[in-house]
């Protein structure tokens, strides 16, 4: 696709993001994974990295062909997860992509903010079995914190040497955007520089046990038919691996230090709780996207396009496509959901769907949601199936919804150093 500049110049006190990252199971790097997206190939398949016959889930969005060795200090091998490795390769390529080179902005001025809802499972796995079957003096003294929703943030942080504001944030799915949000409340108050997303690591046979007690995975027999939100067909999700860092800066103080890209600005964010459902109060996905939205300083008909959080659940997507249908009207504004070709990736995802969005912005295309032959009796959505679309675009609403209640939403839009 050509690129159309739809770039507007981007004020002070703006958040805009310079660098990506992108390490998803159909892709590893950035352009890797958006050409990828855009061709529609998926990377969910069945689980081959041990026996999972005996699982009601038989697929995954795995990522394929990482290898830490290339990516990771050996000193570091022994006390991280593969979660951290995927976290620091992804950090790599966002910070290179944004070039920030040693020196450029004081270390006192580059914080980190991550997001994370698994922890290091395959670690803990292991250190488990060796206290059970070993004893105490044979568990790690790495698993104190190898496993910790906060490692990423410190590990990044120290491999970039960034002594800035750190801080991780937990709210399962929705803490993708979250953490984002929170990335731009720390450049506001006075941080130039912040790394920020998420990253996971949650297909080891702990992990996926820990999941099928929720009862929201698929069941589906062929990998076609394994993830298919909004569809009458839709029985749950397949899991995944992976996700995205983000080098999130102040306008000015990116356009100070010569940053040789913009993708973008993070205009507007917002987050909501579900009420209890005995209270008989309607769900908060609406709320949450219409406060983002105000605070970006739009109004519905301003949104060019949407990334929805597509549970792929029955009554999650009904939810999904109601709030849509009522903020834009029937088929009022394309959706899209790429991550069908990838799996759900807990806090990693919402990241992902950002760089997309902002991707999606840069080449005037929206990505395809694939393996949707039909939508759900009452379901008026635009969703863009398929192949991409062709569009005129400016703005991305990017949504996220975490298991217990949490909804996150995030406004991305164009904007030039």
């Amino acid at each position: 696709m050509t690129a159309v500049s739809t770039a507007v110049g981007a004020p002070a006190g703006t958040t805009v993001v310079t660098g990506l990252g992108v390490l998803a199971p159909n892709g590893l790097g950035t352009e890797a994974y958006w050409s990828a997206t855009l061709s529609g190939r998926s990377g969910i398949a069945p689980i081959t990295e041990y026996d999972g016959s005996g699982y009601p889930c038989r697929f995954v969005g795995d990522v394929v062909d990482f290898d830490p060795t290339e990516h990771v200090p050996s000193r570091l091998m022994p006390q991280t997860d593969p979660l951290t490795r995927f976290a620091v390769a992804a950090s790599d390529w966002a910070v290179a992509d944004a070039g920030i080179a040693p020196g450029s902005v004081d270390d006192l001025g580059m914080g980190v903010v991550t997001a994370n809802a698994s922890g290091g499972f395959y670690f803990t796995q292991r250190e488990i079995q060796n206290l059970w079957t070993k004893g105490p003096a044979h568990v790690s003294a790495y698993q104190s914190f190898a496993w910790f929703y906060a490692v990423n943030t410190g590990q990044i942080s120290i491999r970039h040497g960034m002594r800035g504001p750190g801080d991780v944030l937990v709210a399962d799915q929705a803490a993708g955007l979250d953490a984002v949000g929170h990335a731009r409340r720390q450049i506001r108050r006075g941080t130039p520089l912040v790394v920020t997303g998420g990253m996971e690591a949650p297909l080891n046979p702990y992990a996926m046990v820990a999941q099928m007690s929720h009862g929201k995975l698929s069941r589906a027999r062929v990998a076609e038919r394994a993830y298919m939100p909004f569809s009458p067909d839709a029985d749950g999700f397949v899991p995944a691996e992976g996700g995205a860092i983000l080098v999130t800066e102040d306008a000015a103080s990116a356009r100070e230090r010569g940053a040789p890209r913009c993708y973008g600005e993070i205009a507007g964010y917002a987050a909501t709780f579900d009420p209890l459902p005995q209270t008989g109060r309607p769900p908060a996905l609406r709320r949450a996207a219409e406060l983002a939205i105000v605070d970006a300083g739009l109004t519905p008909d301003g949104i060019d396009v949407v990334f929805a959080d597509a549970a792929g659940i029955p009554e999650a997507d009904r939810v999904e496509a109601d709030t849509i249908t009522a903020l834009f009207g029937p088929e009022g504004v394309p959706v899209t959901a790429p991550k069908t070709m990838t799996g759900r990736m807990l806090a990693g995802g919402p990241p992902v769907d950002i760089a997309a969005a902002l991707l999606a912005i840069r080449d005037q295309v929206i990505p395809p949601t694939v393996n949707v032959p039909e939508l759900h009796p009452g379901c008026r959505l635009d969703l863009v199936r398929d192949r991409p679309r062709e569009a005129r675009l400016t703005t991305a609403l990017v949504l996220a919804r975490g298991h217990g209640g949490f909804n996150s939403a995030l406004v991305v839009r164009a904007a030039a150093l």
